[in-house]
């Protein structure tokens, strides 16, 4: 029973922590994009870049 008097606060302290990760991510726009960092990979390379990743590897 005595550790409840421990755990209760310690569970507080990380769902404060949590709540306030969460409302810097958002005001950070942090969620703004969701969908483009994703294509990044997928996307082709130009020529140009081609040529410079070449050059880079020898």
């Amino acid at each position: 029973m005595q550790i409840l008097f421990l755990l209760i606060p310690i569970s507080v302290i990380l769902i404060t922590a949590a709540v306030f990760a969460f409302h810097w991510a958002v005001r950070t726009r942090q969620f703004d994009d969701l969908e483009s960092p994703g294509m990044i990979p997928l996307l082709d390379d130009t020529e140009e870049e081609r040529q410079q990743r070449d050059r880079k590897n020898g």
